[in-house]
């Protein structure tokens, strides 16, 4: 490939990745050559490398495949007259451009923003709404009412997708304001990159300039001394400027183990806000928005009634595993030409379903259907017909059958030795009941919220 076809591959990165995201990571990487499938790159510094490799090495693969390269894989190789002298871009391997100031703003080191994430795509239900009216308060831009606002829940529950929006928002009300998004791996990286460089002053200076800073994942600094000192510093020189601070963590800044109790104390005297595990309400709501945005995409492709229902019951700890689901599911179907139907999507999700089986047991559904009934457990598993211990039986066999792995045979086991053809039967019958009484209805799902707390 010649320098003039990389400089147009170049221009079609720009149009793909954004302005910033291309000054600050694109422009400083030179092609090389193409040596047995690979194509090499010169980069100013090592972290500039790894972080394009990750970031943007598979973006770059597509381009080049499509030019008509024989390019199996990236190498970033770091450029020898970039390791033997001091460099003089912005602290910590954010891109050197001569021909503007150094403390130029879109120079500051900010990590790339998912143009996915917004405040529109983001669903909003009762688990996440208070921590979504406050990322939608900071978001204005008006004067800092609470600082920080930190925002706290497990993997896959949107704070990343609040952190994003938050930015997305900012820069189209308050294109003025230096906003700075990146992870705290990040902030570590770049304050390490800044003592190896000797550039320290350089680093403060950026990082007290900006007017957002937005930390995400500040558990990954817990136990790195050094780094959580210069954080420090740094978050009380920002509140000291009244500038505004979002953080995000995987729980919240008391239950952080080997954070300094220092840190903790200033994160928790602003707002914290934890986002809940999803319920089946807002899993289904998402679910739905999912699908809305894959009409486009996928034009005439057959979804039956009971997919998303399944998916939102079955899935509940993870969203970014919910919405995986229903990307494979589409793209499955379209490749192949078929509907998505339940047992379609039993079959192609098989691997997912498993990963994410809440482990909830057949004893334990047992328990509280008898429970929910006032009934003995004996009475429910045991041989007994009357309809006061039939139907709850008939329940906790469709309860097992959708909250659980077990085969059909080995609940009808569980129940005092019944055969699977009459747990099929128990399973219909709850099936039609659902549709035609409130009540049975309502008994399932307050049963369901029980099992899956």
């Amino acid at each position: 490939m010649t320098q003039e076809q990389w400089g147009q591959l170049r221009k079609n990165l720009l149009g793909t990745v954004g302005k910033n995201n291309y000054a600050n990571w694109i422009e400083p990487i030179e092609f090389s050559d193409i040596k047995d499938g690979v194509a090499v790159f010169t980069v100013p510094t090592s972290f500039l490398g790894n972080y394009v490799s990750q970031n943007f090495g598979e973006l770059i693969l597509h381009q080049l495949t499509s030019a008509g390269e024989n390019v199996r894989r990236l190498s970033f190789q770091v450029a020898a007259n970039e390791t033997a002298r001091p460099r003089a871009a912005a602290v910590a391997d954010t891109p050197r451009n001569t021909s503007r100031p150094a403390m130029q703003d879109d120079l500051l080191p900010g990590a790339p923003l998912d143009a996915r994430f917004t405040f529109d795509t983001f669903v909003v239900g009762k688990p996440n709404e208070l921590a979504h009216a406050a990322a939608r308060r900071v978001a204005e831009g008006g004067p800092v009412t609470f600082n920080p606002l930190f925002l706290y829940g497990g993997v896959g529950l949107g704070k990343t997708h609040l952190m994003h929006a938050i930015a997305h928002e900012l820069q189209a009300r308050r294109p003025d304001l230096n906003v700075v998004y990146l992870s705290a791996e990040q902030f570590m990286y770049r304050f390490v990159q800044a003592l190896r460089d000797r550039r320290m002053m350089d680093f403060k200076q950026l990082f007290r300039a900006v007017d957002v800073l937005m930390v995400d994942d500040v558990q990954f600094i817990a136990g790195k001394d050094s780094t959580q000192e210069e954080f420090f510093h740094t978050f009380n020189a920002l509140v000291d400027g009244n500038k505004q601070i979002i953080i995000s963590g995987d729980r919240a800044p008391g239950e952080i183990k080997d954070l300094e109790d220092r840190i903790k104390s200033r994160l928790q005297c602003g707002l914290v806000v934890d986002l809940h595990p999803t319920d089946y309400e807002l899993r289904l709501g998402i679910l739905q928005s999912k699908v809305e945005q894959f009409r486009d995409q996928y034009p005439g492709l057959v979804l039956t009634d009971g997919v998303l229902e399944f998916l939102a019951h079955r899935i509940s700890t993870n969203v970014r595993v919910l919405e995986g689901a229903l990307t494979r599911l589409f793209a499955f179907a379209s490749l192949v030409g078929c509907e998505i139907t339940l047992d379609m999507t039993q079959d192609c999700l098989a691997d997912i379903l498993r990963a994410s089986e809440r482990k909830i047991t057949i004893e334990e559904i047992q328990r509280q259907v008898a429970e929910h009934y006032n009934i003995r457990l004996s009475d429910l598993v045991g041989p007994k017909r009357v309809r006061s211990f039939a139907r709850p039986r008939q329940v906790a066999m469709y309860l097992c059958k959708q909250l659980t792995s077990r085969s059909l045979p080995e609940i009808g086991r569980r129940f005092g030795g019944r055969d699977h053809t009459t747990v099929m039967h128990g399973v219909r019958r709850i099936e039609e009941l659902r549709v035609q009484d409130g009540q049975i209805a309502e008994d399932i799902e307050m049963l369901r919220r029980t099992l899956e707390a």
